[in-house]
């Protein structure tokens, strides 16, 4: 296993699965962009250890784990032999392991597919990557299981809730510089989402379209920290999931923002970048944003 001496990390999860390959493959292209080195690990979890336990089947979950880390990082430097990589086999279940593995290497990014082993095929995305980005402390990004096999298809997307969301757009800005690609801002908001069922005066529409107006203005100020990057800022009337997976039907990436978790692991997300996950046509980043208000 190589050492990595580079100052950023991508950390990918993988087992043998086709889908945890498009994610390493997906990560590799990206630490390649951002200079960053290559992570891969791979976790093991044999559960509790009852008396008498079969060793002897636990060596081999283990020494089947250590060849699809091997068979990775051959495939990586064959395809990619400028990339620094390295490999760790952890124990234990897949997201925590991925979560304590981050903040040993700080890593900037963990990158997870949308379905592990044993994942049922009608579940669009598994419950590890769920799990990370929900509750991760830095962005995770799901990689789909549709590629074009590179990760620098078309534009990037980024969904903005509110003036909170600095790092979100910071997070789009750079992944569209690395790509020499546009971002795509977008505020999404509807004239009916205070009004019922019944159609709200022009005067209170044209009122409410100016605070969202002035909500995507202040949300925008990061823009300026990147000049070389071409930022699209729009607001779009239709809702805010609905907005971000049609648009991804055209993007490289698509970015939304999650509240911060609170309490231990667990299945929470908000409905935007709940439905973002499941339905998107290509990777999806989730970014943890300021404390605040939780996500609609």
């Amino acid at each position: 296993m190589t050492t990595v001496g580079r100052s950023g990390t991508v950390l990918v999860g993988m087992d043998d699965t086709s889908d945890a390959w498009l994610a390493v493959e997906w990560a590799a292209a990206e630490a390649e962009l951002s200079g960053d080195a290559l992570r891969i690990l791979h976790s093991v979890d044999l559960g509790e250890e009852p008396e008498g336990a079969d060793q002897e089947d636990d060596a081999r979950v283990v020494q089947t784990g250590a060849g699809v880390l091997d068979d990775a990082q051959a495939r990586i430097a064959l395809a990619r032999p400028g990339l620094g990589t390295d490999v760790v086999l952890a124990r234990g279940h897949p997201a925590e392991a991925l979560v304590a593995a981050a903040r040993d290497a700080d890593a900037r990014l963990i990158v997870v597919g949308t379905r592990g082993r044993g994942g049922f095929t009608g579940l669009l995305v598994g419950s590890v990557s769920l799990k990370l980005a929900a509750h991760a402390d830095r962005p995770v990004a799901v990689v789909r299981g549709r590629s074009d096999g590179d990760a620098v298809r078309d534009v990037v997307v980024v969904g903005i809730a509110d003036e909170r969301d600095g790092d979100v757009v910071r997070f789009g800005l750079a992944e569209a510089g690395r790509r020499g690609t546009t971002v795509r801002l977008l505020h999404a908001w509807t004239p009916l989402s205070r009004a019922g069922l019944m159609v709200p005066q022009v005067s209170r529409v044209d009122d409410d379209m100016r605070l969202h107006e002035q909500l995507l203005d202040r949300a925008l100020a990061p823009v300026a920290e990147y000049p070389r990057v071409h930022a699209e800022p729009e607001m779009v009337i239709g809702s805010a999931a609905g907005v971000l997976v049609e648009a991804s039907e055209r993007a490289g990436l698509v970015v939304v923002g999650r509240r911060p978790p609170r309490g231990r692991l667990g299945l929470r997300l908000g409905t935007v970048s709940h439905a973002v996950l499941h339905h998107a046509n290509c990777p999806v980043a989730v970014v943890p944003v300021a404390a605040g208000q939780p996500e609609d």
